[in-house]
C-alpha cells in the first residue's frame, strides 16, 4: 500500500451512528439495522471502516468498537472472497498490530477475527500469520503475549485438522513444543492458553504432540494443584481425553491420578469438579477400570453420591420454590424438537414381550432442561450408573450405608439426591437389590405424595427404573399401588412432575403388558383427564403414554366403553392442529399405535385420518419437487411430516386389513409410495417400503398393477449399509411374493443376490437376518426351482438365524419354502444337515402338513444314508436336540 488508507468523516459519522443504533433494544430499530448493513456491504471499503473503528478508534467506548470487529467478523464469514485484494491486506495487517491492545476485550475480538480469516481456508494465503504470532508470545509485554496465545487457541479450536496436515508444512512441530514452556509461565491466564492450545491435539493423536507424550503428561502434573481453577479445568480435561488415547502413558501414574481426581471432583469451581466427573465416566468404559477402581471405592463411591445433591443454583433455576404451576402456559423455547422412530418390521423372539430399551438412564438426564444441560449432578449419576454395571453388586457393600441415611434424611435435597441414587444403580445392581426391594419399594411409593415436587419427581423416574422387578411380583402387592400413585402423580399440580410421572408410566406400561388390562377404564379416565388439564409440552409427552399402552394391551383396548372415552379428545386435538403443526407428529404416532390396537373398533375414524395422511404426504412431495426446482423461492419442505404419515397408513392397514381396501381404491397412496420409494431421504423409504407391505398384506389387488414398476427399486435398496431401509424392502419383498405366488418368478434375478450376500454378511444386525431369512424361504417356496440351485450358499446362515423367532406365520412359510427347495435340491443340504435339524427341532407345534414335510426330509435322509452313518452322524448332537428329534419325529 503506497499511502494509508483513510477514512472519509461523514462516513465514519453514519457508521458510529449504526453502531450506536444496533445496541437498541427495540426489535424494529434491530431489524432497520440489518437492512443498512447489507446495504453498506455493497461498498467495497464498508470493511476498511469496521477495522478502523476497532483498531484506531481509540475515543470510542470498548463494546462499540469490539461490536464493530464482530460485524467485520460475520462480514468476512459470509463474503470473505469478494473483498478486494487492497482491503483484507490492511484488515490483516492491523489485526496483527493490534492483537496486543490494551483492552482485553478488544484483544479478545480480534483474536475471533484473526481465527475467521483463518478458517476461510486463509492459513494458506496467510503464510505470516502463524510465525508472528508464535514470535509475539515472547514479547515481554503481557497483553501482547496474551492476545497471540488467545488467538493462537482459537486458531488450534478452528483448523486443528489443517494444522496438522501436509497443507502447511507441519507447522506443529514448532508450535507444541514452544506450547510446553509457556505451562510454566507465572500468569496464570498463559498457563491456561497453553494447555488448551495443546489439548486440542490430543484426542487426534497428532503426531507432533504424541512424540512429546512425556514431558506433556509431567508438565500436567506439575500444574496439577495450580491456583487458577481455568488451569485446573485444562488439566482434568487433558487427562480424560489422555485415559482415551494414551492409557499406556498414564497407567504407570495410575494410582495418583485417581487420588488426584477424586480430590478434583470436589473441587470448590464447580466447572473443575464437572471436568473431573467426566474421569470417572471415561475410565468405566476402559477394561481397565475395574482393577484401577477396585482400591478406591470406599472414596469414590461417597463423593459421586454427594455430586448428586442439587446445588443451591440448580434449585433457584429450576424454580424448586414453585409447587404449583400447572396453570402457568410454557415457554416455547423449552420445548424440545422430537424424533421420530420410523417404522422398522421385527419378528417376535421366544420369550420376549416388548424390546428392552437401553435409554431410560437418559430420560433422568433429560428433565432439567431449564438448567445448562450437563453438570455436576447429572454427571455424577450418570458415573454411577456406568460403574454400577462395572462393578455389579460389589458396589453395594460401599452404597448401601450410605443409602439408609439419604433415603429417610429430614432435609428434602438429601433425601432427593437418595432417591437418584437408587434409580442410578437400579440396571447394574438389580440382583443385589432384590432383597431390599420388598421394603424399599413401599417406601418410595410414599415419597410420591412427599411435600416436595423436585422430590416426587425424581421418584417417578427411580420406580420406573424397578418396573420389571414391580411387574414380576403379584400385582396386588407393589403393581396395583404404584400403578395408583403413578396415575394420581399424571394429575399433579407441577409441570415436572407430570412429566416424569408420565415418563415413568409409559416404562410400566412397557414393562406390564397384558397385566395393565383389570385397570383399563381407571387408566384411560387418568389419562383423559390429563388432556384437559396439560400446557404444551407435556401434552406431548402424553400422547407417547398413550400410544405405549395401546402397543402394550393391544386388542383388549378394543371395547366400545374405552374407545368412547379415548377417540374423542384424541380427534378434537387432531382437528385443531393445522397441518403445518410439528405436534401432528406425536399424536399421529400415537393414532399409529391406537389404530393397529383397535383394529375394528377404529373404522369410524378411518377414513379422515386416511385422507389427512395422503394429504400430507402429497403436500410435503410438492412442497420437495418446488424447492428442487427453484431453491431461491422455495423452502424445503420438513419430510418428518410425510414419514409420520407413512407410518400412521401402515398402522391403518395393519390394524384395519382388508376394510382399508375402499379407501386405497379412492387415493393416489400407490402413486405417491412411487415417488416416496424413490426420495433421497433414507427415512422416507424406509417408512415407504413398510406400507407397502402393510397394503400387500391387506389389498393386494390395488397393489399388484404397480409390481412390475415397485420390484427394482426394492432390489436397489437391498443395501444393508443402510440398515431399517434394507430391513423394511426385504419384508415387502417376502410379502409381495407370498401373495404373487408363481408369478414372482422375472423378479427373483433382481433381488436374490443380494439378499444372499446379506445373510452370509458378518455382523449382520439379528432383525436384518431374520428377514432376509424368511424373504429368502418365501421366494424359494413360490419359485422354488429358480431359487433352490442357490441352497448351498445360504442354508447355514439360514437355519441359524430362524431358530430362535417364534413360531408364526412368516416362519411357516419360510420353513415350507426351504423343505420344498430340499425336495428340489436334497444335495445343497447335505453338507449342513446338522443345522437344518437343529432348526426343526425349533418348532413348538408346527402345523400338521409342515411336521410332515419335516418327517419326510429326516427319514429320508436317514434312509439315504443308511442305519450306521446315521447314529454316526446323530450321535454328533447335543442331548436335547437328539431327544426333541427322537420325541416328535421318530428319527
Amino acid at each position: 500500500m503506497e499511502c494509508e488508507w483513510k477514512p472519509d468523516e461523514q462516513g465514519l459519522q453514519q457508521i458510529l451512528q449504526l453502531l450506536k443504533e444496533s445496541q437498541s433494544p427495540d426489535t424494529s430499530t434491530q431489524r432497520s439495522v440489518q437492512q443498512r448493513l447489507e446495504q453498506l456491504n455493497q461498498y467495497p471499503d464498508f470493511n476498511n471502516y469496521l477495522i478502523f473503528v476497532l483498531t484506531k478508534l481509540k475515543s470510542e467506548d470498548e463494546p462499540t468498537r469490539s461490536l464493530s470487529g464482530l460485524i467485520l467478523k460475520n462480514n468476512v464469514k459470509a463474503h470473505y472472497q469478494n473483498f478486494p485484494i487492497g482491503v483484507s491486506d490492511f484488515i490483516k495487517s492491523e489485526c496483527l498490530q493490534n492483537i496486543g491492545d490494551s483492552s482485553p476485550l478488544i484483544r479478545a475480538t480480534v483474536g475471533i477475527l484473526i481465527t475467521t480469516i483463518a478458517s476461510k481456508g486463509e492459513l494458506q494465503n496467510w503464510p505470516e500469520l502463524l510465525p508472528k504470532l508464535c514470535l509475539l508470545l515472547d514479547s515481554e509485554d503481557y497483553n501482547t503475549c496474551e492476545g497471540a496465545f488467545g488467538a493462537l487457541q482459537k486458531i488450534c479450536e478452528d483448523s486443528a485438522e489443517i494444522l496438522d496436515s501436509d497443507m502447511l508444512d507441519r507447522p506443529l512441530n514448532i508450535m507444541i513444543p514452544k506450547f510446553l514452556q509457556f505451562f510454566k509461565h507465572n500468569s496464570p491466564k498463559i498457563r491456561s492458553h497453553a494447555i488448551a492450545c495443546v489439548n486440542q491435539f490430543i484426542i487426534s493423536r497428532t503426531q507432533a504432540l504424541m512424540l512429546h507424550i512425556d514431558p506433556f503428561i509431567e508438565n500436567l502434573f506439575a500444574l496439577a494443584t495450580d491456583e487458577e481453577p481455568e488451569v485446573r479445568k485444562n488439566v482434568c480435561r487433558a487427562l480424560v481425553m489422555l485415559l482415551e488415547v494414551r492409557l499406556d502413558r498414564l497407567l504407570p501414574h495410575m494410582h495418583n491420578i485417581v487420588e488426584y481426581m477424586l480430590q478434583r471432583t470436589q473441587d470448590p469451581d464447580e466447572n473443575v469438579a464437572l471436568e473431573a466427573c467426566e474421569f470417572w465416566l471415561t475410565l468405566a468404559e476402559q477394561p481397565v477400570c475395574k482393577e484401577v477402581l477396585c482400591g478406591h471405592l470406599s472414596q469414590l463411591i461417597p463423593v459421586l453420591v454427594n455430586g448428586m445433591k442439587y446445588s443451591e443454583i440448580d434449585i433457584i433455576l429450576l424454580k424448586g420454590d414453585i409447587e404449583e404451576d400447572e396453570a402457568i402456559p410454557d415457554n416455547e423455547q423449552d420445548i424440545r424438537p422430537r424424533f421420530h422412530r420410523s417404522r422398522t418390521v421385527a419378528q417376535q423372539h421366544e420369550g420376549d414381550g416388548i424390546e428392552e430399551d437401553d435409554d431410560e438412564m437418559d430420560d433422568e438426564m433429560d428433565d432439567d432442561d431449564t438448567i445448562s444441560d450437563w453438570n455436576l449432578r447429572k454427571c455424577s449419576a450418570a458415573a454411577l450408573d456406568v460403574l454400577a454395571n462395572v462393578f455389579r453388586d460389589d458396589l453395594l457393600l460401599h452404597i448401601l450405608p450410605l443409602l439408609k441415611e439419604l433415603l429417610f434424611h429430614p432435609d428434602w435435597v438429601v433425601k432427593e439426591s437418595g432417591i437418584l441414587v437408587l434409580g442410578a444403580i437400579a440396571e447394574g445392581c438389580m440382583q443385589g437389590m432384590i432383597p431390599y426391594l420388598p421394603e424399599l419399594i413401599p417406601h418410595l411409593i410414599q415419597c410420591l405424595s412427599d411435600k416436595k415436587a423436585l422430590v416426587r419427581s425424581i421418584t417417578c423416574w427411580t420406580l420406573s427404573r424397578y418396573a420389571h422387578w414391580v411387574v414380576s411380583q403379584p400385582p396386588d402387592i407393589y403393581l396395583k399401588p404404584l400403578m395408583t400413585e403413578l396415575l394420581k402423580r399424571i394429575l399433579d399440580s407441577n409441570k415436572r412432575v407430570q412429566e416424569a410421572a408420565c415418563s415413568a408410566f409409559a416404562t410400566l406400561e412397557e414393562e406390564a403388558c397384558t397385566e395393565l388390562v383389570p385397570y383399563l377404564a381407571f387408566i384411560l379416565d387418568t389419562l383423559v383427564f390429563a388432556f384437559s388439564k396439560y400446557q404444551h409440552k407435556n401434552l406431548l409427552i402424553l400422547y407417547d403414554a398413550i400410544g405405549t399402552l395401546a402397543d402394550s394391551v393391544g386388542h383388549h383396548l378394543n371395547k366400545p366403553e374405552y374407545i368412547q372415552m379415548l377417540m374423542p379428545p384424541l380427534i378434537q386435538k387432531w382437528n385443531q392442529l393445522k397441518d403445518e403443526d410439528k405436534d401432528l407428529f406425536p399424536l399421529l404416532e400415537c393414532l399409529s399405535s391406537v389404530a393397529t390396537a383397535l383394529q375394528s373398533g377404529f373404522l369410524p375414524y378411518c377414513e379422515p385420518v386416511y385422507q389427512r395422511c395422503v394429504n400430507l404426504v402429497q403436500k410435503t412431495l410438492a412442497q420437495a419437487m418446488l424447492h428442487q426446482s427453484q431453491p431461491d423461492q422455495y423452502e424445503a419442505p420438513d419430510k418428518d411430516f410425510m414419514i409420520v404419515a407413512l407410518d400412521l397408513l401402515s398402522g391403518l392397514a395393519e390394524g384395519l386389513g382388508g376394510t382399508i381396501e375402499q379407501l386405497v381404491a379412492r387415493s393416489n397412496i400407490l402413486t405417491l409410495m412411487y415417488q416416496c420409494m424413490q426420495d433421497k431421504m433414507p427415512e422416507v423409504r424406509q417408512s415407504s417400503f413398510a406400507l407397502l407391505g402393510d397394503l400387500t398384506k391387506a389389498c393386494f389387488q390395488h397393489v399388484k398393477p404397480c409390481i412390475a414398476d415397485f420390484m427394482p427399486i426394492l432390489g436397489t435398496n437391498l443395501n444393508p449399509e443402510l440398515i431399517s431401509v434394507c430391513n423394511n424392502a426385504t419384508w415387502a419383498i417376502g410379502e409381495i411374493s407370498i401373495q404373487m405366488g408363481p408369478e414372482m418368478q422375472p423378479y427373483i434375478t433382481m433381488v436374490l443376490h443380494q439378499l444372499v450376500e446379506i445373510i452370509n454378511r458378518p455382523n449382520t444386525p439379528k432383525t436384518l437376518l431374520e428377514n432376509t431369512a424368511i424373504t429368502i424361504g418365501r421366494l424359494g417356496y413360490v419359485c422354488p426351482q429358480e431359487v433352490a440351485p442357490m441352497l448351498q450358499q445360504f442354508i447355514r446362515p439360514w437355519c441359524t438365524s430362524l431358530r430362535n423367532i417364534r413360531d408364526n406365520e412368516e416362519k411357516d412359510s419360510a420353513f415350507r419354502g426351504i423343505c420344498t427347495m430340499i425336495s428340489v435340491n436334497p444335495g445343497g443340504v447335505v453338507q449342513d444337515f446338522i443345522f437344518f435339524c437343529d432348526a426343526v427341532a425349533s418348532w413348538v407345534n408346527p402345523n400338521d402338513d409342515l411336521r410332515e414335510m419335516f418327517y419326510k426330509i429326516l427319514h429320508g435322509f436317514k434312509n439315504q444314508v443308511g442305519e450306521e452313518n446315521w447314529r454316526r452322524f446323530s450321535d454328533q448332537f447335543p442331548l436335547p436336540l437328539k431327544e426333541r428329534l427322537a420325541t416328535f419325529y421318530g428319527v
